[in-house]
């Protein structure tokens, strides 16, 4: 389990408490500036609670030593930045490094699942912007962690690779790996996550099921937009009134 119990952070988190299940996949929703980005990293341990702390199976996170942390913690981050020019797989093989081995079948097994084999040879400075993503999160898969945080791994892919990647998730759940992502899109949160967590100004609002969290009052208090979901449940779509 991975939970936060009264954290906060400055003003970006407001006492925030959830405890977060694997084998699920948990979306994280809620405005610009609402303090998604800053709850996933509070969860990767990258950020340091003033209030509350966070906690991975009872223990506190921040006590972990780094190695195991990062063996048990796959983060990914919206920047996406990659500061050499390697080849995709030697990208994807930094994913391996917490372990101190090759891991080669491990390596081999994330690029085929993010649809990367063929691009094992290239640059990551030829690829797009949905190739570098998709590189990215076969970094993390190559690490075989626990938990995979991801912000906004759907952002700058099109609609089959998304599709792809969220059954590439939907698998590692499958698995028992817990699996926590930032997403905007709230149909794409309603017809694939187990559950959603809405933060609002740093507060949680709603953390349940999706058809719960995502109710059609919760989205005129956050996000000030009256809409109505039309479809069958998994096959939602959100359609906004004028």
């Amino acid at each position: 389990m991975l939970e936060t119990r009264n954290l906060s952070l400055a003003d970006r988190l407001n006492i925030v408490t959830t405890a977060l299940q694997p084998g699920a996949i948990t979306a994280i929703c809620g405005p610009n500036g609402a303090g998604k980005s800053t709850l996933l990293s509070a969860l990767a341990g990258l950020l340091d609670a003033d209030v509350g702390e966070v906690l991975l199976d009872g223990a506190p996170l921040s006590a972990m030593p780094l190695r195991g942390r990062a063996k048990a913690i796959g983060y990914l981050p919206q920047s996406g930045e990659v500061a050499w020019d390697v080849s995709v797989a030697n990208l994807v093989a930094l994913g391996r490094l917490p372990h101190g081995d090759a891991g080669k079948f491990a390596v081999a097994s994330a690029m085929a699942a993010t649809a990367m084999s063929d691009f094992a040879a290239r640059p990551v400075s030829t690829l797009s912007g949905g190739e570098k993503a998709r590189a990215l999160l076969a970094r993390v898969l190559a690490g075989e962690p626990r938990w995979i945080l991801a912000d906004e791994p759907l952002a700058a892919l099109d609609l089959a690779h998304q599709l792809g990647l969220l059954k590439v998730l939907r698998a590692q759940a499958y698995g028992g790996v817990g699996v926590v992502l930032v997403v905007h899109d709230l149909a794409l949160a309603m017809n694939h996550a187990d559950r959603v967590l809405v933060l609002d100004e740093g507060r949680l609002k709603a953390d349940s099921a999706p058809e719960e969290a995502l109710s059609l009052e919760t989205i005129n208090d956050v996000w000030g937009v009256k809409a109505r979901w039309l479809g069958e449940p998994g096959q939602r779509a959100l359609v906004t009134e004028s």
